[in-house]
């Protein structure tokens, strides 16, 4: 389905299958209407072309100098209008001994260096929010990376970001983020970085960014379907069971499968089979040598632009599907309803779970926990350290509720083939942190108890190689019982699963 990008027609076709499947076997329809879909009102977000930053009466170029970042999650306004602002240098990103104090900074422009390091990342670690938080005060945030915007990068970064329609009302009171060239870090700071030190002046800015909205091309939609509970006395009360339906799109250019998945595998070696490992250094990519002649003997090259989302998530999508109709088909029914949703827009940032549980189609306090299934198609030895046919990474099980955890255990050792649980990305401040990427914390925030299920990372993450055919059907399924089996428990115990952590700010930035 052409990648089943949210807002695009290929996730339509996609959530049209998704309703059509429920359709069949019988689930009750719990979206808009009557209907299997809730509209999530998404819209493209993108800068005014006739934006304008002048440094110093020096104007900056869109897309050239400057990107205007998108809200990550909150963080960044969404609009910008200065006359003789100030500017002021915070340092490196991440390095909290040149902390300032966010007196110093307020109603300014500040700007960080955040150079490329050995691993090809910025340092400071842009994923990171907390040194950028900090400074929420400030006019705008600007960070320089690179010498200058190569043009694909600066045509990527400018391309428009999807958001939810109305959630950006608070954004006058936020800082803009910008990525900016260090060049036009200079112009702005009226010096080179290495001959300033945090804290220093440099020069004004006038500016006038704005951004602009317009509709998805096509609706963005969570599916959301009951399977209903069989006691009266608690059928009002939903286990709920979720996956997310929309994937990556269409990349920009057409690499062949063969090759680029060899290149993949390469790499992914080079790191130890961990998403925390080392990058490849330039030295060692040089080495690569792909017998592309070798694998074009076995077919031919076949070039492709799609991801195709097979295990992320495909696999959680389809698990989902295979849960309902498991319910359907088993001769014992729940005591409470079990409550499915696919979500839209989790690879945009949550948005369709966002919506969901901001506005949900039942009542929100009568959910009494979340299962979430994001890449449960893989987890071998060959696609994680660590992984066999007994891996299963868990992550927030216990994070809101003791309970919840424990019952998963005793669940999982009842199993015909228990699993060996992964709670090593589940550790408080992990880098990947993965609590807050999936769509299971928008339940989370508003201290619904959530338990995340995934066979983890793998070469083929995020790229056009993530294919049906690389599915470990038989681990996906025993993935599939074990969901299955803890949401039965779930729902007939005599009591709704005890909450006794404390429940995080709805509103809130999520940390792990």
């Amino acid at each position: 389905m052409l990648g089943r990008e949210a807002g695009t027609l290929g996730n339509v076709k996609g959530t049209n299958y998704i309703a059509a499947e429920a359709a069949k076997l019988g689930l009750r329809p719990a979206g808009d209407s009557g209907t299997f879909f809730q509209t999530v009102p998404l819209v493209l977000h993108r800068p005014d072309p006739a934006s304008k930053l002048i440094a110093n009466g020096t104007p900056l170029i869109l897309g050239r100098d400057y990107v205007v970042l998108p809200s990550f999650g909150g963080l960044f306004g969404a609009s910008f209008e200065a006359s003789g602002t100030p500017v002021i240098y915070a340092g490196r990103l991440g390095d909290s001994a040149e902390n300032l104090s966010p007196d110093l900074t307020a109603g300014k422009i500040v700007v960080f260096d955040a150079p490329l390091g050995p691993d090809g990342r910025p340092s400071g670690q842009l994923r990171g929010r907390a040194a950028l938080a900090r400074y929420s005060n400030a006019a705008a945030i600007a960070i320089a990376v690179l010498d200058y915007l190569p043009p694909a990068m600066g045509r990527r970064l400018s391309q428009p970001q999807t958001e939810v329609a109305g959630t950006d009302a608070p954004a006058a009171s936020r800082p803009l983020g910008l990525l900016i060239t260090r060049r036009a870090a200079t112009q702005m700071l009226g010096a080179p970085f290495n001959s300033l030190q945090a804290g220093s002046l440099g020069q004004t800015i006038s500016a006038s960014v704005r951004m602009l909205d317009t509709p998805t091309l096509a609706p963005a939609r969570n599916v959301v379907a009951i399977y209903p509970g069989s006691d009266p006395a608690v059928a009002g009360e939903y286990v709920a069971i979720g996956a997310h339906n929309d994937h990556l799109g269409i990349d920009d250019h057409a690499s062949d499968h063969d090759s680029a998945r060899a290149a993949l595998i390469e790499r992914w070696r080079m790191r130890g089979l961990d998403p925390e490992g080392p990058m490849p250094t330039p030295a060692q990519i040089a080495a690569m040598h792909i017998d592309v002649d070798s694998l074009h003997h076995i077919h031919q090259a076949r070039r492709d632009s799609i991801f195709n989302g097979a295990d992320d998530d495909g696999s959680g999508s389809v698990s989902a599907l295979e849960i309902a109709q498991q319910f359907v088909r088993a001769p014992d029914h729940p005591r409470r309803s079990i409550l499915f949703v696919w979500h839209t827009g989790e690879e945009k940032g949550l948005l369709g779970s966002q919506y969901f549980t901001d506005h949900p189609t039942v009542s929100r306090d009568s959910i009494v926990a979340q299962l979430n299934m994001d890449m449960v198609g893989r987890g071998d030895s060959a696609d994680i350290k660590g992984g066999g046919p007994r891996y299963l990474e868990l992550v927030g099980s216990r994070r809101l509720s003791t309970e919840l955890g424990d019952l998963v255990e005793a669940v999982n050792k009842t199993e015909p083939m228990p699993f060996v649980f992964d709670y090593q990305f589940d550790a408080n401040g992990h880098p990947e942190n993965i609590y807050c990427r999936s769509d299971h914390y928008e339940y989370a925030r508003y201290g619904i108890p959530i338990v995340f299920f995934t066979t983890g990372l793998h070469e083929d993450y995020h790229q056009i190689t993530d294919e049906p055919q690389y599915i470990d059907y038989d681990h996906m399924a025993r993935v599939d019982r074990l969901v299955y089996d803890i949401a039965l428990k779930l729902a007939d115990l005599d009591h709704r699963v005890v909450v006794d952590k404390p429940t995080p700010d709805p509103h809130g930035q999520c940390r792990q």
